[in-house]
């Protein structure tokens, strides 16, 4: 299976879905924060490994925390997978920040600014 088949890429969006849900619906570690989203999933095609991104918003103190949290959280998140999909194997999952989202608010509001001052100098 090529990384980027029609098959790896349904099972990448299964896995988020899942995942998500997981995430805020039945894990009550006090150290996730509630506004973690998973990003985006990218599962190797043998299976094996699984990519977990995620955005957090808040302090990096919270970041650090979710990370954390999650990462003590992974074997049950696996063995959740493991009953919900019916996969031949099971990924292991490695949580990674992704501050995209993050970085395209400052951008936008960087641009915001941007138009104002040109629109303040034209007048």
């Amino acid at each position: 299976m090529r990384k980027n088949s029609i098959k790896n890429t349904r099972i990448n969006v299964e896995v988020q879905k899942v995942l998500s849900n997981l995430i805020s619906r039945d894990i009550k570690d006090p150290r996730i924060n509630p506004m973690t989203t998973v990003v985006s999933v990218e599962v190797a095609p043998d299976l094996k490994t699984a990519k977990v991104y995620i955005s957090v918003f808040g302090e990096q103190e919270s970041k650090d925390a979710t990370l954390i949290g999650l990462k003590s959280a992974a074997s049950y998140m696996r063995g959740q997978l493991a009953k919900i999909l019916n996969l031949r194997n099971t990924p292991e999952l490695i949580f990674l920040l992704d501050d995209s989202i993050e970085y395209g608010v400052r951008m936008s509001k960087l641009i915001n600014e941007v138009n104002k001052n040109i629109d303040s100098e034209e007048n």
